[in-house]
């Protein structure tokens, strides 16, 4: 697991000495050492113990991101921020900020999304706020963020959110379409989309349609696929998270994956745009899943992302890329793909 295996008693020694501030001998006669144990000097000598990873979770973000893996492993031990995304259906991000400042909750804007706000300072109760329950703002990472707006809904279109998870860019979605249009969400799990319509109704949406089945026959304009991934990005969320993965799933994810990609494949309309995402730093669930899917699905290019609004710095061979080290945010991947036959 990268951390070598210590008897409690060593394990308490440390604290007491080394954190408490006690005198070796006597925090070792506390534990019932008889002597203090001998400590190594110095700093860690792998990826996994400077950063307290999985040894197979420090060599795959060395493969994935070369030099740059010592950097976003120190990020993944750093709290992320809270980033607040302005629902532009009940204001701006400029009178957000005043209406969140009245309200004793200081924030800066994004430096990549037009709707990002981050709080400054003290974690505040959000959930406690009065703007919240009128339905100004979500929190959703800046990074996710990205993700809604590559799929440039537009009023009046049809838009399905084919993994929808809980719908928080279903919400992006809405508002992009000034709640105008058809706007479908579904999700296999059905309970964790039980609270979008009370949600919908707080953000002022009323065009959202949840279903409750798989969708057949619709031909969208545009078709977001978030799909489940093995969610390496978002890692600094919950320190516990990276050793609870089985490295399994970065081997099996794919397959399902590429089937997700195969039910959007026949909801796009010609014409339309599907955009494929995850929140996870593995290539086999990221590019190559992509890549694979293009050359079954000849009837989709991949263009650029963002074209004319996005940070050149969030794009990597083509596709989104997003991390900590670079960008603040979680580690988010994304391909904007359109439908060219007719």
């Amino acid at each position: 697991m990268g951390l070598p295996e210590a008897p409690p008693s060593s394990l308490l020694y440390v604290l007491l000495h080394r954190l408490v501030g006690l005198p070796s001998e006597e925090a070792a006669r506390l534990v019932g050492l008889g002597t203090p144990p001998s400590l190594v000097e110095g700093e860690p000598p792998s990826l996994a113990l400077r950063y307290s990873l999985p040894d197979w979770l420090a060599d795959h973000f060395s493969r994935e991101l070369g030099p740059a893996a010592e950097d976003f492993c120190a990020h993944l031990n750093v709290p992320g921020p809270i980033t607040l995304r302005v629902n532009p259906l009940r204001t701006t991000r400029e009178a957000l900020a005043e209406r969140l400042r009245s309200e004793g909750v200081e924030t800066r804007p994004g430096a990549l999304s037009p709707l990002a706000l981050h709080v400054v300072g003290p974690r505040p109760n959000l959930y406690g706020l009065d703007s919240l329950r009128e339905g100004l703002f979500e929190v959703q990472d800046e990074g996710s963020q990205l993700l809604g707006l590559l799929v440039e809904a537009r009023p009046g279109e049809t838009v399905l959110d084919l993994c929808a998870g809980a719908g928080g860019k279903t919400l992006q979605l809405g508002a992009a379409m000034e709640d105008r249009g058809r706007l479908l969400a579904y999700d296999v799990d059905a309970e964790r989309l039980d609270r979008l319509m009370q949600r919908c109704s707080r953000a002022g949406l009323s065009h959202v349609q949840v279903l409750r089945a798989p969708p057949e026959g619709v031909l969208a304009d545009r078709v977001l696929v978030d799909a489940p991934c093995s969610e390496l990005g978002s890692l600094r969320r919950g320190p516990d998270l990276r050793f609870r993965i089985d490295p399994s799933v970065l081997v099996e994810l794919p397959r399902v994956q590429r089937d997700i990609l195969e039910r959007a494949r026949r909801l796009v309309r010609p014409g339309g745009r599907l955009v494929y995402a995850t929140c996870t730093l593995n290539r086999a669930e990221n590019e190559d899943v992509v890549l694979g899917f293009l050359r079954d699905a000849p009837e989709f290019r991949p263009v650029a992302p963002g074209a004319g609004w996005l940070d050149p710095s969030c794009v990597r061979d083509g596709f989104l890329f997003c991390a900590p080290h670079p960008h603040g945010t979680d580690g988010f991947f994304a391909a904007v793909l359109e439908r060219v036959d007719g």
